[in-house]
Parts: C-alpha cells; structure tokens; sequence
C-alpha cells in the first residue's frame, strides 16, 4: 500500500530499473542544479532535455504547457509576402465601416457588435491576403467557420472590394424588405456569402472538425479530392466553455486531420467579462488542446515585446506573464504605466532592475497595443506554421485586446460586447490612430460616413489581386446544381407489395428501403448511412459487410466476429459513419453530408437514425443550423413514440419530438404508420431535394420497432400521404342509421383504431373509418398556407378540410405522442374534434401496459369515441359506463 503520508508511487515504480545507480547520479544532478542555481534553472534544463529527447526520436511524455511566450520566436518568423502598409491601410478602412455600419444601425435600435471584429481583425486580414482559398478553382476551396459577432467586419471588407453597398451595410440587421444583411453568418439570408451558421455558440467547431472529417471521408471514397481544402475555424476563448466546442477534438487528432486549423481570438473577454479572471485561459486551452493531441501555437506578443525579453536574462519576466491572471492583465490595459510599474514590475527585484531600462512609451506600447494577434508578422508566421504541420491538428491561440482600436472607452471594458455605437468624438480619435483621410466635416454631420478608397485605388486592386491568386473572393457559397438521376422504382416497388403474412417493424422496412438504393450504380454511392453507434439497435448490421464502416486506417485487427455473415468490417472507403455514442457528432456529419451539394459541389444523400428520444430534443440546436445551412437529408428517429420501447423507461419515452420538429419550417415531418408509406415520402423527398428543381428542405421521419404486417398500398392514396392525410379502412354500417365516427391515427397509433374499429362495430353498432394521418405537421402548414391566402384575397380551403368534408360523425384523433402533436390541425377540422395522446412521462413497462396507462390502446379509443357520440346523442350516455365497466377503464 502506498504510504498515507509520504510519495504516492508512479507507473515508473512498476517498471524495472537496470541500472540504480545510474538513475541515482541523475537525480543526484537535479538536486544539484536546483541548490546552487535554483528551481528555475533545474526546471529549463528538464524541459530543455525534454525537448532534445523528443528532437531525437526518444519516446518521452510532451509537456501539456508551455511558457506564455510567443511559440515561434521572432527570429525565425518566415519572411512576410506581402505588402504589411498596403494591408493596414485596408484592415484600417475594414475596421471604421465595421464601426460606421453598427452605429448608424444603431439608431433603428437593430444593435451589433464591434469589439469582437476590432480584436480579430488581423487574424482574418492576413488569411483574406494569404491563405483562404476561394471556389474559382477546384469548386470547394477552404471551408471558412467565421466568429459570428465579427460579422460587421467581414461585410465591410465585401463592401470594400466591391461585393456590398452602402445600402447594403445601411440594411444590416433589417431583413423584412428582401435586402438586408442578417446579424450573423446566416446562409440561408444571404446564401451567395455565407456558408456556415457559427453564431450558436459551440457549434462552430464541433461542424468544422467533422467538416474536416468529411472532406477526407470524400476523397477516401473517391467522390472528390479535398486534398487542397483547408477547414479555418475562427473562435472566442470564451466560446470555449461550450462543451461542443472541445467535444471532438480527440476525433481530430486520432484521424490526423492537419486538413484543419482552430484560431482562437483570446482576448480573455467573454460576454460579461474575464473568460478566467483567476486564471490564464490560454495556458488552460494550450494543455486541453496538447492533452488531445493537437499541435499548439501561440501567438500573444507582438515585436514591442522583443527588446523585454531580450533584456529579461534571469527569466523573471516570463515568469511574472505567467503569474498574472488574466483578470489582472485587462486591469494593466485599462490603467496607466505608473499602475503597471508598480503592480507588474514592482513584485520582483530583477523586473523592478529591468524597468528602470524601459521609457514609459515602450511600457505603454507593450500592455496597451501589442499583441501577437494584432501584427500581421506574427498571424501570418502562425499560419504558416499550421500549414506546414502534418499529421495533427492545429489550433492558434493569438491573444488580441477586446475593442482595439475602438478607444479607451471600449478597450478591455466588461461591457464592451453591449457597446453598440461609437461617439463623434471617439469616431475621431478611431480616424487619427487609423490614419484613414476622412475629413472633419463628414464626421460633423448627424451620421457617421462610410471610407471607401475607390474602386480603381491601391488598396481596392491589391486586395481584388490577392484574392484572385488564391481562387475567388471569400467568404463565398456557391451552388452547382445538378440533379441526381432518378432513384430506381425497383426498391419502392418490393414495399409497395407489403410483407404478407411476415411482421415487420418500419425501422425494418426504412433499413431495408436504404439497403437496396444503396446497390444502384447510378447514385447508390451517394448515400451516406450515419448512426450513433446503435446500428443494431435498429437492425443495420447487414451494411456492415456490404457498405463498411468508414475508417481512415482501414481495419487495422482482426474482427471478433470476422467468421461471421454479418461481421464488423472497417474500411478506408467505408460508406457508414459508425459514430460512437455521440448524437452531436453524428448531426454535424449529417450537416457535413447533407452540404456537400454546396461545399464540394458534390451532392450526397445523407440518412442519420437514432432514437427518436436523443434527436431534436437533444440536438434540436443542430437541426436548426442544419436548416439554416441548407441541409438536405433524411433524419429518422427510430424506435419512436412512447409506448412501443419497452422497457426502456422515462428516458428513453419520446412522445414530443414531432412537436419540437414542427417549429423548424425547413422540417419536413412525417409520422408513417406502414412500409409503403415510408417507400412514398422518400421517393418524393428524392424528387424535392435532389430532383431537377431542388428544394432547400429536410425530412424527419419517425419510425417504430414494433413488428406488424405491413399491408400493400391502396390505389390512389400517394396524395394523401404526402400531404398528410388519406382514408385508410372505411367502416362497413351494421345498420342504414348506425352512429358514425372518424379516426385519425399516425405512426404505430393505427393499429390501436383499427381494432378499436372492430370493437365500436362488434360491442356497440357504431362505424368506424380509419383514417392514416402520416403528418399532423404538413396538415398544419397547408392550412395556414391557406389562412394566409385568404387574406390576399385568394379564395383556398386547406386540404385536411377538403379531405375530411363530408366524412359523417365526430373526429377522434390519436397517436403515440402528445396530443398537442394531433391537436395542430383541430381549428380547420369542421366536425367535433377531440384527441388522445400520451402526456406525461414515459414509464417502463409492458407495450399493452404502457397504453392503457396513457388511455390510448384500442378499449380507451372505443370509450373516447363513445363519448364523443353521447355528447352529440348520437348513443345512449349509459353505453359509455357499460364500455368503462366492460373493458376496466
């Protein structure tokens, strides 16, 4: 047993030692260091050895941290190329429209941000001239995650080389007219620029790693060569704190994605203030990052800090960096060089020695301004360096000041990020330190002017020629649509046909539909299966073989069940995307997949299933970026509703997905209750997104694992389906006068009418029609379509009117969800209307147990129905307590 209170023994105490006394003299060596020339001296030369060990091959631990220094020192920064004064005198004109655009905006009360792009701008000027490779030549270019609150900045750049207006930049954040610019990176407001969502917070960088995977996952399958695309992915350090945010970055660096680039702007502010007041939120991401196994470089001082370090022979100064907290640092930014004298320089006697050699201006220089995000030199040798890094990751962590060049008034503020316009006054002091020949008088006037050099000026032509040389403006978002040939009706057909007397779930069935479009050698390739590693669960494990699962090493063991039929096969052209547990990272697949149609100009058909329970309600924020992005796909929620999973419990209980998917206008939400329906919305979900006029949609479907015969599909009723509603089983009168009532079911829910049809004819002489409701949510849509109308002065009854219209009797409507989900459609329905649903919580326990419980089975229907009738006195009250009483209700 270790002792309680001495040294806890290491792995390295379970190794055996060859030569004692050889390991004696070397810690023998390290005491002597530390006695004569202190912990400091015996620390550099152990990371010094460190450093030589790694240098020359030997298999030693990476150190997680670094000094907080600049990674790659000034000497051996690559030589720039390019043309530094012509390049600030553009990020200058970027940086006043930036300001100028959210402040005029300001007097609508539209708000903005400005701080975020005021740090960042460098970091994103340098890339713009140097490195961000436009679509004008492989079609794909780099893939851009721009910081959503630096938007100001990158539409005055457009503004500058000639791709916006000045009523364009008047109409930031005033869409409703058809013109104007949306707040944040919204592609589907402005989908000839943007082409990430990036302003959820976390989501950024969760989609640009699996963009990164994407692209390779392209090129291992042979579809495209991303070889020349680069994922940049511009963060916050504040954005950080997002559990997506650092959620895959192990995925990263086990797939060696150095096809990717992480720059993190720490400018230590979050919204409300310090990212780490107590701490240093760069040394904290730099060993998240290492432990991960990226590649790290730091950026954060800019060449004013050279001649301190230079003078800094006793290593005190770096030392002292170290030791402040970040909170602290801003306090040094905000005060004046006699606070930072004293309060930096004055805790140590070899920094107070070293001060005495600095003027007050060069003190000035190095804790007000310069920081190694905002000299072009040093982002651009970081670049470099991220590029030239292969087989990991990289992330740039480059610390930046919050509001620079904004003033005083904005520069390190807690509550810059609320600060939504400049003064006249502070427009001015932004016009001297910029430099920029805007003249008193337009600054007299009551709003601010926009700068623009010309479009034939210097800088307009040297940034125009630097973003042709690399391929196009950018950001950018191109579509080439080309549609994809038709899906062979073969597959369709065979579930069209129904499974006879075999019981089927509809997971089963949709499997199965994808098993065989996936054989077409006209776009079966294009199919991309994506599962949270339940792939079983949900009957998939046949595409094991067949499809493989993707992997960028192949199979690198041998399979524990590789004797088997349907045994676990890895491969480098792998089509499924077998995630692990992780729902995020199979949606940003999916956004990845369902995108590419844009990104790579290459359209792919992405299908993502998963328990219907862990999709919008866990990852309804990614849906929604999906939507925004444009996404065009199938989403299947298996093992839907909340009573056909026995067993599983609370958790597991979906009865509300349906209703969260119904806020999503880019959703497409249907609830099939048999195999050939399922085979219908998804030939016609083919024809709408990738058909010759391609809509910008998705589908949500929900399926069941309950097996059941699955019935062939009536004549005609295809319409109906699609639009949401259609006359399954019509009831046979026991009598010319017999009380009559309507059913409507969606999803597994059609089992229970149709008995309880049977029932309401046999027990008690009323006639039943079942009707398969298989969208409440397209039913919706319709109708308002058709409220909207109205009030154009177009004369149009929704379709579950129309469909409805004459259908004699009340409407009972019921499903495996909650009865807001039915209840969508009952102002147009013109009968009495009432539902039945499964509010509340899920509960474990037998299907038939579990439906009772919810008052949805067949006998409930029955007694729901009756009571409809009584109240219409259409029977008798008595027969509803005969049915309670009959049925133990």
């Amino acid at each position: 047993m270790p002792d309680p209170v001495g040294k806890l023994p290491s792995e390295l105490d379970q190794l055996p030692d060859r030569d004692t006394e050889e390991t004696a003299e070397w810690a023998a060596s390290l005491d002597a260091v530390t006695e004569h020339a202190g912990p400091h001296r015996a620390a550099y030369l152990m990371r010094r050895t460190l450093q030589h060990a790694g240098s020359a091959g030997v298999p030693v631990p990476a150190l997680l941290e670094t000094d907080y220094v600049n990674t790659i020192p000034t000497s051996a920064e690559p030589v720039f190329d390019g043309d530094v004064e012509m390049e600030s005198r553009i990020t200058a004109w970027n940086r006043w429209n930036a300001a100028a655009m959210v402040t005029r905006g300001a007097r609508y009360g539209v708000g903005g941000h400005i701080a975020t792009f005021a740090s960042a701008a460098w970091l994103y000027e340098t890339g713009f001239n140097h490195f961000f490779r436009g679509k004008e030549g492989d079609g794909s270019g780099d893939q851009l995650y721009i910081q959503g609150h630096a938007s100001p900045g990158i539409y005055a750049r457009a503004f500058l080389d000639g791709r916006l207006t000045e009523t364009d930049l008047d109409h930031f954040r005033q869409e409703s007219g058809g013109k104007g610019l949306p707040s944040y990176p919204h592609p589907r407001r402005l989908p000839w620029l943007w082409e990430f969502p990036t302003v959820s917070m976390g989501l950024g960088p969760l989609s640009a790693i699996y963009q990164a995977r994407f692209n390779r996952y392209l090129t291992n399958r042979s579809i495209k060569d991303t070889a020349n695309s680069h994922v940049w992915a511009f963060l916050g350090d504040g954005e950080m704190d997002e559990p997506e945010s650092t959620a895959a970055l192990a995925l990263a660096s086990r797939e060696q994605l150095d096809n990717l680039t992480f720059v993190i702007n720490c400018n230590l502010q979050r919204l409300d203030g310090p990212v780490r007041a107590n701490f240093k939120i760069v040394q904290e991401l730099e060993a998240q990052f290492r432990g991960a196994g990226w590649n790290v470089v730091k950026s954060l001082w800019g060449s004013a800090w050279d001649e301190l370090f230079a003078l800094d022979t006793t290593g005190a100064l770096v030392r002292r960096l170290r030791q402040v907290p970040d909170a602290q640092f801003q306090t040094y930014a905000t005060r004046d060089v006699a606070y930072i004298r004293q309060h930096f320089f004055g805790v140590d006697p070899a920094l107070i020695e070293l001060a005495k050699l600095l003027p007050d201006a060069k003190i000035a220089e190095c804790f007000f301004t310069s920081r190694g995000g905002h000299e072009a030199r040093k982002v651009y040798a970081a670049y470099r360096a991220a590029l030239a890094h292969k087989g990991a990751p990289t992330v740039i962590l480059a610390q930046t000041v919050k509001g620079y060049t904004l003033g005083a008034g904005f520069e390190s503020r807690n509550a810059n990020h609320q600060m939504k316009k400049l003064s006249g006054e502070q427009f001015r002091a932004m016009r001297d330190l910029l430099d920029l020949p805007i003249p008193d008088s337009k600054l007299d006037e009551s709003l601010v002017p926009y700068g623009h050099p010309g479009a034939d000026s210097p800088e307009v032509r040297y940034l125009q020629e630097r973003r042709a040389e690399l391929g196009g403006p950018a950001p950018a978002r191109r579509v080439h649509a080309v549609a994809l040939p038709e899906a062979p009706d073969k597959p369709f057909q065979a579930v069209y046909k129904g499974s006879g007397k075999q019981s089927v779930a509809t997971t089963m069935a949709f499997v199965r539909l994808m098993k065989d479009l996936m054989r077409d050698k006209e776009t079966g390739k294009r199919w991309v299966p994506i599962v949270p590693d339940e792939a079983r669960t949900f009957g998939m494990e046949a595409l094991f073989p067949s499809a493989g699962i993707y992997s960028p090493l192949g199979q690198t063991y041998d399979p524990v069940d590789r004797d088997q039929i349907m045994y676990y096969k890895e491969a480098k052209d792998g089509q499924i995307l077998n995630e692990g547990i992780t729902e995020a990272g199979s949606m940003a697949d999916f956004i990845a997949a369902a995108t590419s149609y844009a990104t790579h100009g290459e359209t792919m058909i992405p299908f993502y299933i998963f328990y219907s329970m862990f999709g919008w309600q866990r990852t309804g924020d990614q849906m929604w970026q999906l939507a925004d992005q444009l996404g065009k796909g199938f989403i299947v929620g298996a093992t839907a509703g909340r009573t056909t999973l026995t067993g599983e419990g609370l958790q597991h209980a979906d009865g509300h997905s349906h209703l969260i998917a119904s806020t999503n206008p880019a959703s497409l939400n249907y609830d099939p209750a048999f195999a050939y329906e399922i085979a219908v919305i998804v030939k016609d979900g083919l024809r709408r997104m990738y058909g010759p006029t391609p809509e910008d949609v998705f589908y949500y479907l929900t399926v069941y694992n309950e097996p059941m015969p699955q019935p062939a599909m009536p004549e005609g009723v295809e319409e109906g389906i699609l639009k949401g509603l259609y006359r399954f089983k019509e009831g046979t009168p026991a009598a010319a006068d017999a009380p009559r009532t309507q059913l409507l079911a969606s999803g597994t829910a059609i089992h229970w009418a149709l008995a309880a049809q049977e029932l309401l004819a046999a027990d008690w002489g009323v006639t039943a029609d079942v009707w398969s409701a298989t969208s409440w949510t397209e039913l919706r849509r319709d109708a308002l379509e058709a409220d909207a109308a109205l009030l154009r002065g177009e004369q149009r009854v929704p379709y579950v009117t129309r469909a409805l219209s004459g259908a004699p009797g009340p409407v009972l409507a019921v499903s495996d969800w909650m009865r807001q989900v039915p209840d969508q459609i009952s102002q147009w329905v013109e009968q009495d209307y009432t539902s039945l649903g499964t509010d509340g919580f899920g509960l474990s326990d037998t299907r038939d147990a579990a439906r009772r419980h919810f008052g949805v089975d067949a006998q409930s229907i029955v007694l729901a129905a009756l009571a409809q009738l009584a109240r219409r006195g259409e029977v008798k009250p008595e027969q509803v307590a005969e049915a309670r009483a009959r049925y133990g209700l």
